[in-house]
């Protein structure tokens, strides 16, 4: 817009201040209404691109194929023991499965009745045989216990092994290990310490492994999209249930959460973390920046107000526009915030200058006008139009985000020539007796005059060695790295992941039929980077005649045994106190005089049974807590693992079924990594190798790496698109190429800087932080216009200039916004606040010492003629 009309609408707008401040005051209440009730966010990632790209139709096939599969909460337990794991599994399946009000489905992949009974078939033959045997040589032991599971009846059978030993049937070394293990499970409980007694390793003489002892519940919760947190109730469910069946650390069960639902949870439960104090330092720096500009609560009070207005407008436009904002859409008010209180630092500062030479407020708003007008036209067209140049792209988040932000542009430039100069008409500011300007750069500029060719060759070498960084820039795909590593969801996925048989990162791959699938699954079971492949067929185990066999023979020597036909009552504590101080008795009959690990185990046994014996009754109910519960979770256990049936395809329970077969007869395969899942060099070759034999695969390691490339893919375009409509902008404005060129050729060399320095530093672009590319770009074509317009308007020690005070403490303005975020606990936002930082640090650096010498050296070569 020329600047006679931009002078001529000031003069008019501060004419009729009080019907214009009216008019923006009605407008900011009427779009903050329809902000208030139509506000809405949509929290749903997934949203953030285009469901058009051919990945994201892929996952659409797969997600529409498999429903169950896909927000699922992951509750991992783990247990002090097996037993214990399974007890805690049990119960709170069996409770979280009443609440239909806040989950589709509760199951147990690793357990349920079919795994609870045919468990045994899946092992090796060797393993299945050994199992066999260790169960038949605990027969006698077992006896006891399954007639009467108490602490009686776990004395009894003590003093039955033992009376055995005594008649020199066994000896003393053969309960070692049962006697150790009482000894210290009950020293724990005598000492008021958590307790739990793992049968099934002393039964077997085996520790138990990571699998035994860490059990796995799916639930998928009802999602709510428009708030930020869309899983919080059901989450905040599981906890509560977890709690009240007493499922805590001290009572031998952990809890954590994991999976995609309680990640998002957890995202923004940490951008939230600590937010009021960055807020409160954001507002003290704005605040400050602000004073230094203007040293005038007036002006200061009229920028904030049409600011305030000015986003209250955009917000209600945006959500006209889009119908709800994603969680990338919304970083449009720090946008808003940042950019707008610069064009009004832009105009307030032009008018103190404007001020200083004419007292007359009309007179001073006038020019004030007529001073910037240009400069500001340009710069906020020139603005909007490079974040326009995202809406093209397949990035939906960021193309959202153009839309809002560049009509928030228009929005704020068009405030600032209107609403501002009316309320600065309205509060009549004082005068300005001072000159608006840095003196103290008098030198510099001319030093930066006298030395152009100096200053710009050391410019093109520095250029030339952040050109010569640029291929070691990196770009972090991994959305791990973004992510709290301290959040309970984030630290759950990374323990899951160093298991490859737990790891999340796997890729899905669906058949056209049961034939192709098994093909497939031989070819990537060959792969290096492949650790294994399921499929359907995997839960149909080979080898059933003979494990069937095997397990037939011990079920009938064991059944009469662990299926007692009479059990005994529960015991007094009378009885209780009497077979604990007989099992003492036979424990001393049997240490003899030798100094074996045995004896001094059995003399330590007896020695705390006599203290529970002695002790209170509160003790020993302690020590049937730590002891019973865990003996009947084996005990039954044992009665279903020795009742297996033959599993054919047709006898898998239909659950199952439905999560490896569609019901219009496609199949899927599970492909699992070999190594460290987390690692972005074994995801990328996993990915590689599985999808050149299975191009149509899905699944989170080929999410993470396409929606990587889509989202490069989109800045690169955008990026493109909006250098080449801020080169027409300023061509059509400036009407010479070389104008052009010494407009943007800053912006690109600050942006190489940036970059390198990146590299330099360590720092990864990665999904959170290229955001403030954005942001870069705007900022630093604003900039570079307003010291080009200056210098053809004549202006020639610019950085002794009232502009150069406006762009200096508009940029502290704007590092006050967003640097603040490089304090955040997020490790996203925190990036992001990083490169923001850089980037403002070196687009200054170039406006206030490359730009200049460019000028005059542009300048002494006939360019860029004096206008004034």
């Amino acid at each position: 817009m020329p600047a006679p009309i931009v002078e001529r609408i000031v003069g008019f707008c501060a004419r009729r201040a009080w019907l214009i401040v009216l008019a923006a005051i009605l407008l900011g209440l009427a779009a903050s209404f329809y902000s208030a009730t139509h506000f809405a966010m949509n929290s749903d990632a997934e949203a953030l691109i285009s469901p058009d790209t051919s990945w994201r139709k892929r996952n659409a096939v797969h997600d529409a194929s498999f429903p169950q599969l896909q927000n699922l909460i992951d509750i991992v337990i783990d247990g002090a023991t097996p037993e214990r794991a399974e007890e805690a599994a049990s119960m709170l399946t069996a409770a979280l499965s009443k609440r239909a009000d806040l989950f589709y489905f509760v199951r147990r992949p690793d357990g349920g009745q079919f795994f609870s009974h045919e468990g045994l078939l899946f092992l090796p033959v060797d393993q299945v045989k050994s199992t066999a045997q260790e169960l038949i040589t605990a027969q006698p032991f077992l006896g006891a216990l399954a007639q009467d599971p108490s602490l009686r009846g776990i004395m009894d059978s003590f003093s039955t092994a033992l009376g055995g030993i005594s008649h020199g049937q066994a000896k003393l070394e053969t309960l070692d290990g049962p006697m150790a293990a009482f000894a210290a499970t009950l020293s724990k409980v005598r000492a008021g310490q958590p307790a739990f007694l793992a049968w099934r390793a002393m039964l077997t003489g085996k520790p138990p492994g990571s699998l035994e002892t860490r059990l796995f519940i799916e639930a998928q919760p009802r999602l709510d999209f428009l708030s930020l947190t869309p899983g919080k109730r059901a989450t905040d469910a599981i906890r509560a249930t977890a709690l009240k069946l007493n499922l805590r650390p001290e009572e031998g069960v952990r809890i954590r959460l994991t999976g995609q639902v309680p990640m998002t949870d957890d995202e923004f439960q940490t951008v939230t973390e600590g937010a009021q104090l960055m807020a409160v330092l954001m507002m003290t720096g704005v605040l400050a920046m602000l004073w230094f500009a203007l040293h005038s609560v007036r002006l200061i009070g009229a920028i904030l107000l049409t600011v305030a207005i000015g986003l209250a407008t955009t917000t209600a436009i945006g959500l006209m526009a889009t119908g709800a904002f994603n969680v990338i859409s919304v970083a449009f008010i720090p946008l808003f915030v940042g950019l707008g209180v610069d064009f009004g630092i832009q105009f307030c500062v032009r008018y103190r200058a404007e001020r200083h030479k004419d007292d007359d407020l009309d007179v001073a708003l006038r020019g004030a006008g007529g001073g910037v007008g240009n400069a500001l036209s340009l710069a906020g067209a020139a603005t909007a139009a490079g974040f326009f140049a995202f809406l093209p792209t397949s990035y939906s988040g960021v193309a959202e985000l153009g839309l809002v932000a560049g009509t928030g542009m228009l929005v704020t430039f068009v405030l600032s020539i209107t609403l501002l100069p009316a309320l600065l008409k309205m509060l009549r500011p004082g005068g300005e007796p001072d000159t608006i300007g840095y003196r103290a750069l008098a030198p510099l500029d001319r030093f930066l005059h006298e030395r152009r060719v100096g200053v710009l060759a050391v410019a093109g070498i520095v250029g030339v060695a952040g050109l010569a960084a640029l291929p070691a820039l990196h770009f972090d795909f991994n959305p791990l790295d973004l992510r709290n590593p301290r959040a309970e969801s984030v630290a759950t996925a990374l323990d899951l992941m160093k298991d490859p048989q737990t790891s999340p990162n796997t890729i899905d791959v669906l058949t056209s039929s049961h034939d192709a699938a098994k093909r497939l699954a031989t070819a990537l079971s060959a792969l290096p980077a492949v650790a294994q492949v399921l499929s359907i067929d995997s839960f149909v185990p080979d080898g059933q005649r003979e494990k069937l066999a095997v397990v037939q023979d011990a079920s009938n020597l064991l059944d009469s045994t662990i299926n007692p036909f009479f059990t005994k009552p529960p015991p007094t504590d009378q009885e209780t106190i009497a077979s604990l101080a007989t099992t003492a008795k036979a424990l001393d009959a049997a240490a003899d005089s030798a100094q074996t690990r045995a004896v001094a185990d059995a003399r330590r046994l007896a020695q705390v049974l006599r203290q529970f014996a002695e002790g209170s009754v509160d003790m020993r109910r302690r020590a049937e807590t730590a002891l019973v519960p865990g003996l009947n979770t084996v005990l039954d256990q044992m009665r279903a693992a020795l009742q297996p049936k033959p599993v054919t395809r047709q006898s898998l329970p239909p659950d199952l079924v439905r999560d490896w077969v569609t019901p219009n007869g496609k199949y899927r395969l599970q492909v699992f990594p070999r190594g460290n899942a987390n690692s972005n060099a074994v995801v990328a070759e996993f990915t590689r190798e599985v999808r050149a034999i299975a191009p149509e695969s899905t699944g989170a390691p080929i999410s993470i790496q396409e929606s990587g490339r889509t989202i490069v893919r989109a800045f690169i375009q955008a990026g493109i698109l909006s250098f080449l409509s801020i080169a027409i902008l300023l061509g059509i404005a400036l009407r010479r190429l070389s104008d052009v060129a010494i407009a943007l050729g800053p912006l690109v060399f600050a942006g190489i800087l940036t970059m390198g320095t990146c590299v330099v530093i360590g720092l990864p672009l990665n999904f959170a932080n290229i955001i403030a590319l954005p942001l870069i770009f705007g900022i630093g074509v604003a900039f570079d216009i307003y010291f080009v317009m200056a210098w053809r308007s004549g202006m020639r020690r610019l950085l002794g200039s009232p502009l150069t005070r406006a762009v200096i403490l508009s940029a502290g303005t704007t590092a006050s916004a967003f640097g603040t975020l490089w304090l955040s606990s997020h490790p996203g936002l925190a990036s992001m606040g990083e490169l923001l930082a850089i980037s403002l640090g070196w687009i200054l650096a170039t406006v206030l010492f490359v730009l200049p010498a460019l000028l005059a050296q542009a300048s002494f070569r006939g360019g860029l003629p004096e206008t004034v």
